[in-house]
């Protein structure tokens, strides 16, 4: 009995050395407690775990902030009093940022309204129906779910029911709602002018919408607009006046 003892004790102390971990229990003397060594090994895989676990979640998750990098900033110049500032993250959603850039760079976004406006939850825009149903021309995207939280001033992409037919429509955030977290695709966050979104006219729709003025990536350079460009006025050309005959001579 004794020798079995001990030969558990070593087989125990091996195991555990070999999974990784440290034996917390010291080898004990023949007739040692059994009940004691279960628990150190317990106590030593929990360990074990515990370790594997906050480093993969090192590996794995996204740095909450990243430099600033202007060619990865969207400008979006608001009707409700200034420009706002939203950092893009291609590095949690590659596909979605770039079909961002895409339509900013075609004017896509430029006019449009937030038609879909909930105090204390979002504003939508990026509708060019502007009643949430429409979207642009180019093919729906993959969904790029994230583990980026969805806080107060995060970008989002709206979709409808299809996880992967998100388009053009995004929504940003007014107070965190982590219901949405890993289910709709987070692609940035504002980093400056938060106040123009909290002023966002609110409704479904509002009555008097908000509007983008201009859409822009900051690495071109385009200076803030204060209103939509005042279309050309139709050129009307006045006909010419009639030029008077002149009379025939009378014959004498």
């Amino acid at each position: 009995m004794r020798f079995s003892s001990a030969f558990k004790t070593v087989a125990i102390t091996v195991a555990l050395y070999a999974s990784g971990g440290v034996a917390l229990a010291q080898g004990g003397a023949p007739g040692g407690n059994g009940e004691e060594m279960k628990r150190a090994e317990a106590a030593a895989r929990a360990e074990q775990n515990a370790k594997s676990m906050g480093q993969d979640a090192e590996v794995k998750l996204p740095p909450a902030t990243v430099p600033v990098d202007p060619e990865n900033v969207w400008d979006l110049d608001l009707s409700s009093g200034g420009r706002v500032r939203i950092q893009l993250r291609p590095d949690i959603a590659p596909q979605h940022v770039e079909r961002i850039k895409q339509l900013t760079r075609q004017g896509f976004y430029n006019g449009l309204k937030f038609h879909r406006v909930i105090p204390g939850f979002m504003a939508q825009g990026g509708d060019p129906k502007g009643d949430g149903t429409g979207g642009s021309p180019l093919p729906d995207l993959q969904a790029e779910f994230n583990p980026m939280p969805h806080l107060r001033g995060t970008v989002s992409m709206a979709r409808a029911a299809d996880e992967n037919s998100a388009n053009s429509q995004f929504f940003i955030l007014f107070l965190p709602r982590m219901q949405l977290d890993k289910k709709y695709t987070v692609f940035g966050r504002v980093i400056e002018g938060m106040q123009y979104v909290d002023a966002i006219a609110p409704g479904e729709p509002p009555a008097n919408p908000s509007t983008i003025l201009q859409a822009s990536i900051e690495s071109d350079g385009k200076p803030p607009v204060a209103a939509l460009p005042t279309p050309p006025a139709p050129s009307i050309v006045a006909p010419a006046p009639a030029t008077a005959k002149k009379a025939a001579p009378k014959k004498r």
